[in-house]
């Protein structure tokens, strides 16, 4: 067999075993050279009567991690992954897979059609294409209820994780399991390939699906469905592996197709591949290709809250040594407590072990004296959201905090270019506005003032990776990013209860989109109080023409701040929920004293209003230059505030629905409320000139 150096394939053959290896890096993605290359290969060692056995291995620490997704939204090339797939199953000579890391997708797809599966002590396997609105297209679904079982197989499968090579050996995914690396699993494999040669090659095609209950079926539906919150593809993954215990392995083959090609048009489907993409895109900022970050390695936080004991818990899971500043010995107690508590979480929860936790706290220590920050690398501000706190904090860090350190602060809403101010280097101030629960949200906002060097930015950014989190820049404005759009939703939302609607008639149909909680609910989650602080601190510069909804004020005077205090828009007890009497009261009462004649609002009216309202916001947003790119938004709303992902943001679905379609709808509302619906510059630019928001992501 001759081949090029630079192939995607090669072969060798090794005491009559051929060692077929795929090396297309960095994680051997199935490209098309990877799928005709595997194929021409298998039937090349059919042909040759000196290979007894073979072997597929790949180069690197990756065994295949799925799909190349250079070929996304591209037209299929030859030959496809089942034909493969379907030429190594039905090889004359015995295929072992070599399984080094990872399997996932199409890589596991192509370890079902070997005959054997062994793998090294990192591997994992898994089938994630719901997490791209998609099912297995390549017999994942027909095969893998064959091999592990009916209800293990719809575990890995709607969920899209991955499992560890311990479950995948219990499961009968993986036949042999060797403890040493690379290497070592080559020789492993090929020893193994060469015992199998003469024994009946078990092809799981061939191979029973065993009938799980009656009823799994139908339980699985209800399930599944409560937790897909309106994405297709976990339900249709469900039909397909329905469909490996109902019909013949080739008509199972043929369903699995068939849904699989419906989802891959879908919007959901396209709203996926956007957020996967933009995941990864957000981090790259363009203009900040060259910065290098600044030193990471001492983190202080200022504040021993809620959120300074949230983020004080995400950087010591992060690995680094934390000191908090707390302002006498009462707060430093609570401090240690909030945090202590956080880390019991985990804990009850089996995802942190005692030890483990004691570990943690002995990297951790409160003090109220501001000389200990000396030698600190960054700093997080976490205190009270009012500037003069802010004021005299961000003066003590100036005096106490050595040349080069970075000074950020966690403010949702104040304008970091007036805290910057407050100190002599407003270089080194940038704004890490993290969501609440800190230790828990993925999002991290990195807010750039209008002195902040690239290399503070940069090192943000780092900072975020190293968190495990999504870092996306924003400029300076009241809110950033998230809390702008979200106060535009409340409007909206407040709007709604005060012309006819309820809280819990918003909630549901919100939560019909798909999110986790309507607004209201978490406005109670968030305590009210919060932003009845900020509504008093804009009143002076409030437009006086602008409708203005005191529903939420009054309910803030009555002492009632939603979660925290028990009640807000709803009463809570013992972890349940309902409407609030009270609040509902006030409601009706505003609304008299308005002499509005309220009205009932349907779920799909709701919808629109709120989603609209998002969209017109992020287009203004855009405009102005706070986010430099429609996806910076889309990535905050996923991972800030639950937008779903199957949606892929509010500026990817407003390009779903139609941007021409958008426009006319908020135009309609425009005509009651001009002041709240007059359409973003931006908008009404990209419908005349043909254009979407993907446009502007390049």
């Amino acid at each position: 067999m001759t081949q090029q150096e630079d192939a995607v394939i090669t072969v060798e053959i090794e005491d009559g075993v051929a060692i077929i290896t795929i090396n297309n890096p960095p994680v051997n993605a199935i490209s098309q050279a990877v799928r005709q290359g595997l194929k021409e290969a298998i039937e090349a060692i059919n042909d040759d009567d000196t290979v007894k056995a073979a072997v597929i291995a790949a180069h690197g620490r990756t065994f295949i991690a799925g799909a190349d997704v250079r070929e996304f939204g591209k037209p299929p090339q030859t030959p496809s992954l089942p034909e493969t797939i379907s030429a190594i199953e039905n090889s004359e000579k015995p295929v072992v897979a070599a399984i080094n890391g990872v399997a996932l997708g199409g890589g596991l797809e192509i370890a079902l059609g070997c005959h054997y599966r062994i793998a090294g002590p990192k591997a994992r396997v898994g089938l994630p294409e719901v997490t791209l609105g998609l099912i297995p297209g390549a017999g994942g679904t027909q095969r893998l209820p064959r091999l592990a079982g009916v209800e293990a197989a719809l575990d890995l499968i709607s969920s899209g994780r991955h499992a560890g090579v311990k479950e995948g050996f219990k499961l009968g995914i993986i036949d042999g399991v060797t403890d040493g690396e690379n290497d070592d699993i080559k020789d492993f494999a090929i020893n193994f390939a060469g015992k199998a040669v003469g024994d009946p090659l078990p092809r799981i095609s061939a191979m029973e699906t065993a009938k799980p209950a009656d009823d799994f079926f139908e339980t699985q539906q209800k399930k599944l469905a409560g937790k897909a919150r309106g994405q297709l593809s976990p339900l249709m993954a469900l039909d397909a592996v329905k469909a490996a215990v109902e019909l013949p392995f080739e008509d199972g083959i043929k369903k699995e197709r068939e849904i699989f090609q419906k989802l891959r048009d879908s919007d959901q489907a396209k709203a996926l591949r956007h957020a996967f993409f933009a995941e990864r895109a957000v981090s790259k900022v363009p203009g900040l290709e060259n910065a290098k970050p600044r030193t990471l390695e001492t983190i202080a936080i200022i504040g021993g809250g809620t959120m300074g004991a949230g983020i004080t818990v995400a950087v010591l899971r992060s690995g680094f040594d934390v000191i908090m500043i707390e302002c006498d010995a009462d707060a430093v107690a609570r401090g240690q407590a909030n945090v202590a508590k956080n880390l019991d979480g985990y804990v009850s929860r089996g995802r942190m072990t005692e030890d483990q936790k004691t570990d943690l706290l002995k990297r951790f220590r409160v003090t109220t004296e501001y000389s200990e920050l000396s030698d600190t690398d960054v700093v997080i501000e976490a205190v009270f959201e009012d500037l003069d706190v802010k004021k005299d904090v961000f003066q003590k860090l100036d005096a106490a905090m050595k040349p080069g350190a970075v000074l950020a602060s966690n403010t949702s809403y104040l304008d970091l270019n007036q805290i910057a101010a407050f100190t002599k280097r407003p270089e080194d101030v940038v704004g890490l506005h993290f969501f609440s629960p800190a230790h828990v949200m993925r999002l991290l906002e990195i807010v750039r003032g209008d002195k902040t060097s690239d290399d503070v930015l940069a090192t943000g950014f780092a900072f975020a990776k190293k968190l495990g989190k999504v870092g996306v820049l924003s400029g300076v404005c009241d809110g950033f990013i998230g809390n702008r759009i979200l106060a535009q939703m409340r409007k909206q939302a407040d709007y709604m209860i005060e012309d006819g609607a309820m809280p819990s008639d918003v909630d549901k149909a919100v939560e019909g989109l798909g999110l986790p909680m309507g607004p209201f609910r978490v406005m109670d989650m968030a305590g009210l109080d919060i932003s009845w602080a900020a509504r008093k601190r804009q009143a002076p510069d409030r437009d006086p023409n602008e409708r203005y909804v005191a529903i939420a004020d009054r309910i803030c005077e009555t002492g009632c701040f939603g979660q925290k205090t028990g009640s807000g828009w709803y009463v809570y007890d013992n972890g349940k929920y309902e409407p609030n009497p009270d609040a509902e009261k006030i409601i009706l009462e505003e609304s008299s004293k308005k002499n509005i004649t309220r009205r009932e609002f349907d779920p799909q009216e709701i919808q629109d209003r709120i989603l609209y309202a998002m969209i017109n916001e992020g287009a203004k947003i855009l405009a102005e230059g706070i986010a430099k790119r429609p996806l910076d938004i889309d990535m905050v709303e996923v991972f800030g505030y639950g937008f779903p992902r199957w949606r892929g943001g509010p500026m990817c679905t407003a390009d779903l629905i139609g941007l021409p379609k958008v426009l006319d709808a908020i135009k309609t509302f425009e005509k009651e409320d001009p002041a709240f619906w007059k359409p973003a510059s931006l908008l009404v630019n990209l419908v005349e000139t043909g254009k979407d928001f993907a446009s502007l992501n390049a």
